[in-house]
């Protein structure tokens, strides 16, 4: 009885711990060529913790490990809706597809925390479209005070009766009241900022029970700065006017808006090191972008190692670095495992003697068929004679990856291989690939080690000659209609924010 007690603890305690989410759903009438993502909505990396497939019936299933307790954006057919999860949480979401984020239901455990914010949501969306915020800036201070804490106080009501309705847990109802804090911080700096030039006040200046009751809301400010998004926007509309005062007569030459903001902050004494870094992470996110140059890749480096304090928020931002900019020039391939057709083992570190083109892509990628291929084909044409080429597939089968490379890549030479697990295997982690970077193209000397930046289209100027100068070939002249588009070149799913630094 006691080994029996003991082990039935041990279970309960495991499930208590879990951080995996179990997700399941269907959305009718969507296509198989759509993906579902989530995304953690309070982080500062926003790459996706998971890329599902979706059937020809609109149906999906997956998990992933939810770092935290919280919001996530979830994300399909390029729309996204916010939902809230929690770790060893079952999760069912089911609608049309047409009609996704406006209309959707959820069942399993995450279905009253969700309940709870779509109630509440749609109170306050109605409630806010009878909000005149030009009128309401345009009151006397004491008219503002007055307005703005009834809207507080109303919403909150209606928070606590929706939570009421629904049995939310408290840990969701109080994020909610927290994201109506930072909301109505957002109202008190738009009147700051507005009221002299509305009113026509232009010695406006707030007074001490305005400041009094701004004070009052800003409490806790550095749970809110790990919680919401939102209150770090209001932060960074709350210092707009310093910024752009500083970036005009401090801003050098060519400059990175990290860098100049890095400095910025370095003369803010009163602000804590935690609300730098949250902030700063946000510009440094705004400058880290596919292809970016050597130049920009090591400022942005040096301001993640000197400026960013916090431990995990500087992982987060290295680790985005690495995803954004990819494997440094001259580092030996990844050797995680990968798979032919029959199932033999494959390695890239294996293929040398000749330089090699190395594609990774999945068969879900927007227009790879129509777009990719037949530029691939030329480009491989051309080369062949003095390179070799490996197709790397991340599809979410090894039979999909059959059927994918056969259909598409059959008539052209080189070794078809499949990272099994698709997005979800080694070489994805070891490489940094994630859904909005297929496919990649990178370029291997003949030794194997990385010889280019990774690039989103075959027809770069900056591709081609990598290709040339490890072939020793001379490409002709890329018309601009054979260069690819890619619309997916940088993560998406990030919440609107404002760009404070220009």
């Amino acid at each position: 009885m006691k080994n029996y007690l003991l082990m039935l603890f041990v279970a309960l305690a495991t499930i208590s711990c879990s951080k995996k989410v179990e997700v399941k759903g269907n959305f009718a009438g969507g296509s198989p060529l759509e993906r579902i993502e989530f995304v953690e909505a309070s982080g500062v990396a926003t790459l996706p913790l998971v890329n599902m497939g979706v059937d020809a019936k609109g149906s999906f299933s997956g998990s992933f490990d939810a770092p935290k307790n919280g919001m996530y954006i979830m994300s399909y057919a390029g729309k996204t809706a916010m939902v809230y999860l929690k770790g060893g949480q079952s999760f069912n979401i089911s609608g049309k597809a047409e009609n996704f984020p406006n209309q959707f239901t959820i069942t399993g455990d995450a279905k009253k925390n969700n309940d709870f914010l779509l109630e509440a949501q749609k109170f306050i969306q109605s409630y806010a479209a009878k909000i005149n915020v030009g009128e309401l800036v345009a009151k006397d201070e004491a008219g503002f005070l007055k307005e703005a804490d009834k809207i507080k106080s109303d919403i909150e009501k209606n928070i606590d009766l929706s939570a009421k309705n629904t049995s939310a847990d408290s840990e969701v109802t109080n994020w909610k009241k927290d994201e109506l804090r930072a909301s109505i911080l957002g109202l008190y700096n738009q009147y700051e900022a507005n009221h002299g030039q509305v009113a026509q006040d232009v010695a406006y200046k707030p007074s001490q029970k305005f400041k009094d009751a701004v004070s009052k809301l800003d409490s806790d400010s550095d749970r809110l700065l790990k919680e919401q998004p939102i209150y770090r926007n209001y932060l960074l509309g709350k210092l707009s006017p310093e910024i752009q005062t500083f970036s005009t007569t401090n801003k050098k030459e060519g400059e990175l808006p990290s860098s100049m903001f890095s400095r910025f902050l370095d003369a803010k004494k009163d602000m804590s090191q935690i609300a730098k870094d949250y902030l700063l992470a946000y510009v440094i996110g705004g400058d880290l972008a596919p292809g970016m140059t050597a130049a920009n890749i090591a400022s942005v480096s040096k301001t993640i190692k000197e400026k960013v304090k916090d431990a995990a928020i500087k992982k987060d931002l290295e680790h985005l670095q690495f995803v954004i900019s990819g494997p440094k020039i001259g580092d030996a391939v990844p050797t995680a495992k990968l798979i032919k057709q029959d199932g033999a083992d494959f390695k890239m570190a294996d293929v040398k003697g000749k330089p090699t083109l190395v594609m990774f892509y999945a068969s879900w990628n927007p227009y790879i068929s129509e777009a990719t291929v037949p530029v691939l084909k030329e480009v491989a044409n051309f080369y062949k004679s003095k390179m070799d080429f490996t197709f790397v597939n991340f599809d979410d089968t090894k039979e999909q990856f059959i059927k994918t490379s056969n259909a598409m890549l059959k008539t052209i030479p080189g070794n078809n291989v499949y990272a099994e697990g698709g997005l979800n295997s080694q070489m994805a982690k070891d490489l940094g690939l994630y859904g909005f970077k297929l496919p990649s193209f990178v370029v291997l000397d003949k030794n194997g080690k990385i010889a280019s930046r990774f690039f989103n289209n075959l027809g770069d100027p900056e591709l081609i000659a990598a290709l040339d100068k490890v072939s020793g070939l001379k490409a002709p002249t890329v018309q601009p209609q054979a260069q690819l588009q890619n619309d997916l070149l940088a993560p998406q799913n990030q919440a609107p924010q404002p760009a404070p630094v220009k």
